[in-house]
C-alpha cells in the first residue's frame, strides 16, 4: 500500500480479507497454494499482518462460543462451514455492531470484555477485567474473555499464577491444553510445555478436567495438591504437594531442580531457552541434576553441564544442544 491515509471503504476491504484468510487457512481443505497465496499478501503490507493478527484473537474469542444445533440447514452446493467459522462470523458482526453486541452479551454468545497479555523477557503482573491477578511468567501467553455466564482464559503458553476473584455465580474457566481447570475464586498455578500441564492449588478448591470432550467436571483438588494431565490422558493424575516444593520459585526468578532426572528437569529449563535441550538418548536421561538458578541466565546452566555431570554437548542438525552421556569406561582387569 502507498498511500498514507485509506480510506474507510479501503480499510474495509483489508478487514474483509483478513478474515477471509484467516477462515480459509483454518479450514481442513486449504491448499498449498492458497497458503502462499496468504503469505504474499500478508507480506505485502504491515497493515495486512496487523489485520490478521487482530482476526485471530477475534478467531480465539470464538473458541468459547456455543456450537449451533445440529439442525441448522448449509445451502446445498456450497461447501459446509465448522461452527468455528459460523462463530467467527458472527463475532466479527457483533463486534463492529454495538446493538449486536449487546444482544451476544444477553445471549451468552459475546463477551463483553476481551484482553490479551503476554509476558516475555521479564514475569509480568496483569489484573483482569472482573478484578482477578495473574502473574505472568517468562515467555508466557494468555487471553481472557469475559461472558454473561463465565469468565474465560487460554493459556496460550507458559506459566501463570491466578488469584481469583471470588464470585460463585460467575465460574473462572482456565484452557490450559486438552484440558480446563474450573474455579470460583482460589489461589492456582498452571504450567503448560507442550503437551503436558501441571497445576498446583494454593488455596481454595478447583476442578480439573483433561480433556474438554469428556463428560463431566473432572477430579477436584484442596490446598497442598496438583494434578498432572497430558496429550491422550483419560484423567489427570493427582498428587499432594509438601512444603518445600519449588513450583513457584519462578515468581522469585528462581528455577529449582530437586535431584531430577534429565528427562524430568528438561522440560523445566527449556521454556526459558531459546534453543530447546535434547536428549542423545534414554539412558542420558536417567542421570539426575540439582541446583537453584536464575531463571535468565539458564543459557550458562547448559553450558555447565559438562562440569557438573557425565555428560557432554553435541548439536543436531536444527542447531539444537544435544545431552550425551560419556561412555562407561571398562572395568580394569
Amino acid at each position: 500500500m502507498t498511500q498514507n491515509t485509506l480510506s474507510e471503504a479501503e480499510y474495509d476491504a483489508i478487514t474483509d480479507a483478513a478474515a477471509h484468510w484467516c477462515m480459509r487457512l483454518h479450514a481442513v481443505d486449504c491448499t498449498a497454494d492458497e497458503r502462499r497465496a496468504f503469505e504474499q499478501w500478508r507480506d505485502a503490507d504491515p497493515l495486512h499482518a496487523f489485520e490478521y493478527e487482530a482476526m485471530l484473537e477475534i478467531w480465539d474469542v470464538a473458541e468459547h462460543l456455543p456450537r449451533p444445533e445440529p439442525s441448522v440447514v448449509v445451502p446445498l452446493g456450497k461447501p459446509a462451514r465448522t461452527w468455528r467459522q459460523y462463530a467467527t462470523a458472527a463475532c466479527v458482526s457483533a463486534l463492529a455492531v454495538p446493538l449486536a453486541a449487546w444482544a451476544g452479551w444477553n445471549m451468552g454468545w459475546l463477551p463483553n470484555s476481551y484482553q490479551h497479555f503476554e509476558a516475555s523477557g521479564n514475569v509480568r503482573q496483569v489484573t483482569l477485567s472482573d478484578g482477578s491477578r495473574v502473574e505472568l511468567n517468562l515467555n508466557s501467553e494468555l487471553t481472557y474473555a469475559n461472558y454473561k455466564d463465565g469468565r474465560h482464559v487460554t493459556l496460550k503458553k507458559g506459566e501463570a499464577f491466578f488469584e481469583v476473584s471470588h464470585d460463585p455465580n460467575h465460574p473462572f474457566t482456565v484452557r490450559a491444553g486438552e484440558g480446563r481447570i474450573r474455579v470460583t475464586g482460589t489461589r492456582f498455578n498452571v504450567w503448560m510445555y507442550e503437551d503436558q500441564v501441571k497445576v498446583n492449588l494454593i488455596e481454595g478448591s478447583v476442578l480439573v478436567t483433561s480433556n474438554t470432550q469428556l463428560p463431566g467436571d473432572g477430579l477436584r483438588l484442596g490446598p497442598s495438591m496438583q494434578a498432572r494431565y497430558r496429550h491422550g490422558d483419560f484423567m489427570p493424575q493427582i498428587s499432594q504437594t509438601y512444603a518445600n516444593d519449588s513450583s513457584l520459585a519462578w515468581r522469585s526468578g528462581k528455577l529449582v531442580l530437586d535431584n531430577l532426572s534429565l528427562t524430568e528437569a528438561l522440560p523445566q529449563i527449556n521454556r526459558y531457552l531459546a534453543k530447546p535441550l535434547m536428549l542423545a538418548d534414554n539412558a542420558t536421561g536417567t542421570i539426575r541434576v540439582g541446583g537453584i538458578y536464575n531463571v535468565k541466565e539458564l543459557d550458562s546452566l547448559v553450558t555447565s553441564l559438562p562440569k557438573a555431570l557425565p555428560v557432554y554437548l553435541t548439536r543436531n542438525k536444527d542447531g539444537n544442544p544435544v545431552i550425551n552421556s560419556m561412555p562407561q569406561q571398562p572395568p580394569k582387569s
